[in-house]
């Protein structure tokens, strides 16, 4: 036992290197989730029936095909048409990509489950679609997303272990390493510690999000109806 903390101390400069490397994939991941998730789930219910089409395909491509090999196609194929990343980023556009598409399904359902009569109600106020979505659908939406998000940031995380087919050297490159000067047991131990303490920092951090824009919204909600007598 004394051998695998002196090992883990000599090994714990690389393990921070590797913890810095996976959060980089996945913060860098979660951001352009986020964005191609609103962009796919709010083109998916368009009123333009192309663009509606157009985000399906790309939903169901990214959803239907593996991670591994969407990552071996943006650092081995691509470049073959002129288009060459570093590993990093490759694994940021991988993981954006592919989690985005099913965040698009979160935004999607979560704006569709906003009650049918804020839809009626902002559009009895002669409001815009733009401005309806903006001030009446999407604050309450955004709090059914935050749910679905937190899942998507925690699957995420544990994604980001992909990048070792590509070289990496992220948190499971360092504690394969580490297995090697140690054993399994205590290894892989370290690792799920590790992996469990991001993903739960994480987590927690979107929970006070979605916490704090609950409160917004019921804010928010009782001034409107203090005002007007209706909950918009």
């Amino acid at each position: 036992m004394n051998e695998n903390l002196e090992a883990l101390q000599d090994a714990l400069p690389g393990l921070l290197d590797g913890v810095t490397v996976t959060l980089q994939l996945t913060l860098g991941g979660a951001v352009l989730a986020l964005v191609v998730s609103v962009v796919l789930g709010l083109l998916s219910i368009s009123p333009v029936p192309p663009l509606r089409w157009g985000s399906t395909i790309v939903v169901e491509v990214f959803r239907g095909t593996s991670l591994v090999v969407q990552l071996f196609w943006f650092y081995y194929v691509m470049p073959l048409f002129g288009l060459s990343w570093d590993a990093v980023l490759t694994g940021v556009v991988a993981l954006g990509l592919n989690y985005g598409a099913y965040g698009a399904e979160v935004v999607r359902g979560s704006i569709n489950a906003v009650d049918k009569g804020q839809w009626e109600g902002a559009t009895a106020l002669n409001m815009s679609p733009l401005t309806r979505m903006r001030r009446v659908i999407w604050p309450q939406a955004w709090v059914l997303m935050l749910s679905g998000y937190n899942n998507l940031l925690v699957m995420l995380v544990k994604g980001t272990a992909v990048a070792l087919f590509i070289g990496l050297q992220d948190l499971t490159n360092k504690i394969d390493q580490l297995r090697i000067q140690t054993d399994t047991i205590f290894a892989f131990s370290i690792g799920l510690v590790a992996y469990f303490v991001i993903a739960w920092i994480l987590s927690q951090g979107l929970r006070l999000m979605e916490n704090h824009a609950r409160r917004r919204l019921g804010m928010a909600t009782g001034g409107a109806h203090s005002g007007t007598g209706e909950t918009i």
